[in-house]
């Protein structure tokens, strides 16, 4: 291992002309090493990769995510690793870069993921969590499962290692991979149902690969077939003695929501919620199924929760905007109902404060100065 190779980025692309260019620029100057492994790229992605100083490898696709990304490890010189997505770009500084990886105290560091939803890339419209991209090379670090493929930090790092050699950064990455016309263009959701469907077919009882196909099953609208996987998921980590992970009920209650199933959220939400009392997405959700419920003034008390808590706590999969802009909107919309139309404009006026383009809020300012007349 060269002295000099501090910290390499690892990748692995297929056809990513149109973002790959975006990715490198934003990490290349922070990386002393580029190793890109191309899994059969017929757009020019390799040639655009070279261009930008990355080394480019060949690696035969076999459906097999972290067996790509495993090969990109094997050839990293580096003391550290980052990885990254072609559909990603990353802010940080070198200097930041460099007290990390200079650091004794940690061997896996996590930032902050901004995954982009919907039509077009609005910094107001992410949903955030704290995701590990920086490890440190050679003491065992390697991705497992086909698709959706994660690190095996509980080999590396067993008991409480995790929480000792496990740090966070101020470094965000910014996902565009699930804005509306990346999902379509790329076919993710043909090909990742495909694959999943394999997964389970073998491991009938792996909880996460139902929580997978939970996610995918929403994202396409099938809510009764995302309903079913995400309840499996939730009872095998149950009978494995588990706590199922909060990210489960928050998908499980957006389903029940997309739905419009208010007496079947509540008061079942509350047991997530005594669950994960500091996550401030399934308070937001209570908040809104007692607003259809016609319970206005406990939906307020649930929103004031909301602000309390913030959208800071990046353990938990964090929608922007639950605890400040929209949940001053809902709060808006509480106090319509009950006729406080002086306090639901101020609350209108707030979210606006905070978020400008707020078209909700906006059009609620409208309505009310409309009815006034």
């Amino acid at each position: 291992m060269s002295d000099s190779v501090r910290l390499s980025l690892c990748m692995i692309v297929k056809n990513e002309a149109d973002c790959i260019a975006r990715c490198l620029e934003s990490a290349g100057p922070l990386v002393d090493e580029i190793i890109v492994v191309d899994t059969g790229s017929t757009d020019g992605t390799d040639a655009i990769c070279r261009s930008l100083g990355a080394k480019v490898f060949s690696f035969r696709w076999n459906d097999d995510f972290s067996e790509a990304r495993n090969y990109s490890l094997s050839l990293a010189q580096g003391e550290w690793i980052l990885w990254l997505d072609a559909d990603e770009e990353i802010e940080a500084s070198p200097d930041e870069l460099r007290e990390l990886t200079a650091s004794e105290a940690y061997d896996l560091y996590s930032f902050r993921l901004n995954n982009y939803y919907g039509a077009r890339a609005d910094r107001n419209q992410v949903i955030t969590i704290a995701h590990p991209r920086l490890f440190r090379n050679r003491i065992g670090f390697r991705f497992h499962q086909r698709i959706h493929e994660t690190l095996n930090v509980e080999e590396v790092l067993p008991g409480p290692d995790q929480k000792e050699r496990i740090g966070s950064a101020p470094i965000t990455i910014w996902h565009y991979g699930y804005l509306d016309d990346y999902v379509k263009k790329k076919g993710k959701a043909e090909r990742n149902l495909s694959l999943l469907k394999e997964e389970v077919a073998k491991n009938e009882n792996d909880p996460w690969l139902h929580y997978h196909l939970a996610a995918e099953y929403y994202r396409a609208q099938k809510f009764n077939l995302s309903f079913q996987h995400v309840n499996r998921s939730i009872i095998l980590f149950i009978l494995a003695n588990q706590t199922p992970p909060s990210l489960l009920y928050k998908l499980k209650y957006s389903i029940l929501l997309s739905m419009r199933s208010f007496e079947g959220a509540y008061p079942a939400i509350e047991k997530a919620i005594a669950l994960y009392p500091d996550y401030v997405d399934l308070i937001f959700y209570k908040a809104v199924i007692l607003l259809h419920l016609d319970k206005p003034l406990e939906a307020i008390g649930a929103l004031d929760r909301c602000l309390e808590i913030g959208e800071q706590n990046l353990k938990h999969l964090t929608q922007k905007g639950l605890g400040s802009f929209q949940a001053w909107y809902c709060k808006g919309l509480c106090y319509e109902k009950l006729n406080d139309l002086e306090t639901a404009e101020r609350c209108y006026r707030n979210a606006l404060a905070l978020t400008p383009n707020h078209s909700e809020a906006e059009a609620a300012l409208v309505r009310l100065k409309r009815d006034s007349n």
